[in-house]
Parts: structure tokens; C-alpha cells; sequence
């Protein structure tokens, strides 16, 4: 062992970038060792060994040994061992309103991702209705806590650590399927929180070119460093950088990028 926790993780993994946000909020990105896995090839044997078997990533592997999973456990074990000022709000109630706000995301985070994965143009609307109404959720229980905003409480805390990443991986919905959050009090107050989270300084490791061509393959729905049909090379390559790629197309549904194309391979 370093002496430090260890997260082993995919670099543009929105569960592990909330690790980054917190690592960043509190001045300590030294604290943990980050460890780069390379989810296009089967995984390391000992990283198995210290998952059980379990691929699912990021994995912390604490100073002491242990290994913690799910990224919101980690989240909240750093953020109760780091030292600073804790995420979580100190007062029981608030922390409770703040949790409650946490659990809506597992459902968005699923319908955003199972929208840009859909390949049936006839259901997209299906999957559009579905985000949305999940907007609007995040709308009333923001505009009920904290109608001025823009945060959940007076500062960015744990709910937007948790929600930022998902808003920035879902720039891949703006691409692919022209997703646009409609103007109206419906979504007026959710809008707000979204641009406050994303805009935050502590939550720049990602940009939207970066999202954009790394998750073309979720496009094409193939998760996972899954190759589509007809494709040799994972748009989650580390080679060649997603800096020296095109960009992909916009069209998903009728237009499938070859590996050169994307310029995956010379």
C-alpha cells in the first residue's frame, strides 16, 4: 500500500468524477491515489481479486486495506474521513432533505442513459416524456426547499456533488438526440440548479467535447467499452486521445461512424 486510499476508476466516469469534486472542494486532490482502468480489455485478475469479482467501477481501496464499493458509499466514507468541512449538511433534518433529494438520482441518471442508448427512433419520445417528468420532479422539490436557489441549500453541498456529473454526461443527450430542457416554470427552478452545479468550478475534470466523443458508442447502444456492429476499436480508447479525434455525427439512428471515421485507428 501508498500510505493513501487508492480509487481505481474509469477517468471519465461521472461516479468517480463526484469523488474528484469533493477531493477538489476541499483543496485535497493528493489525498487519494488514482488508479486508471482500461474498460476496453477484461480486467486486471488482481483487481478482481480485491473486488470479489465485481467489475463495476470506481472501487476505493482504503489505506488500510479495504475496499469499499458504489460510489455514493465512497463518496460519503471520504467525506467523513478527509479532513475540512463535511458535504453532508450537519443538521439531521437538512441532511434528510438532502438525501431525499440524492435518491431521485439513480432513476435519472437510468432514463438519461437509456435515452441516448435507445435505438428505436419510434421510442424516443417515450424516453424523452420519461426524462422529463423526472425534470420536473427535481423542479418541485427544489422549488420547495429553496424557491431563490440556486442551490439545494446556500451552498453548492452533497446533492450537487452527486447530480453535476450526471448533468455534464448528459451533454451527450444534447448531441445525439437535440435534448433541450423546455422554458417554463416547470423547469425554471431545476434549470437554475442544473447551470449553478455545472458551471461550479470544482466540477471542471470533464468537458462537453470530451463527453460527446468518448460516449459515441453509447449512441449506438453499446455500454461499457462494447463494441457496435461492424467496429474494432471502443470510442473509450485511451489511443489515440479523444483530443486528436473528430468529431462524431449527430445522427445516431440512420448513420453508423466506421473506426476510421471517428478516427479510432490511422
Amino acid at each position: 500500500m501508498t500510505g493513501k486510499h487508492i480509487v481505481y476508476h474509469i477517468p471519465v466516469c461521472p461516479f468517480s468524477q463526484r469523488l474528484e469534486i469533493l477531493l477538489a472542494l476541499r483543496g485535497l486532490t493528493d489525498a487519494v491515489e488514482f488508479h486508471v482502468v482500461d474498460i476496453t480489455k477484461p480486467r486486471d485478475p488482481e483487481l478482481l481479486a480485491k473486488t470479489r469479482g465485481t467489475t463495476a467501477l470506481p472501487v476505493l481501496e482504503t489505506s488500510d486495506g479495504r475496499v469499499l464499493k458504489e460510489s455514493l458509499v465512497i463518496l460519503r466514507y471520504l467525506d467523513e474521513t478527509l479532513p475540512g468541512t463535511p458535504l453532508r449538511r450537519s443538521d439531521p433534518a437538512e441532511h434528510a432533505i438532502e438525501s431525499m433529494l440524492i435518491s431521485v438520482e439513480g432513476p435519472f441518471t437510468m432514463a438519461g442513459y437509456l435515452f441516448v442508448m435507445n435505438q428505436d427512433q419510434a421510442r424516443r419520445d417515450e424516453h424523452l416524456n420519461k426524462l422529463l417528468a423526472l425534470y420536473r420532479e427535481l423542479d418541485d422539490f427544489l422549488g420547495h426547499y429553496n424557491p431563490t436557489g440556486p442551490f439545494l441549500f446556500e451552498d453548492f453541498g452533497l446533492a450537487e456533488a452527486v447530480f453535476a456529473p450526471m448533468f455534464k454526461r448528459f451533454w451527450f443527450l444534447d448531441y445525439y438526440e437535440g435534448f433541450n430542457l423546455p422554458e417554463g416554470k416547470e423547469y425554471d427552478r431545476v434549470r437554475m440548479w442544473r447551470d449553478a452545479s455545472m458551471a461550479h468550478p470544482s466540477t471542471a475534470q470533464v468537458t462537453e467535447e470530451e463527453i460527446v466523443k468518448l460516449y459515441y458508442d453509447y449512441a449506438l447502444g453499446a455500454g461499457n467499452g462494447a463494441l457496435p456492429d461492424g467496429r474494432s476499436v471502443s470510442s473509450f480508447t485511451f489511443e489515440p486521445p479523444w483530443q486528436s479525434r473528430p468529431m462524431p455525427p449527430r445522427e445516431k439512428y440512420a448513420v453508423t461512424a466506421t473506426d476510421k471515421e471517428l478516427g479510432l485507428v490511422a
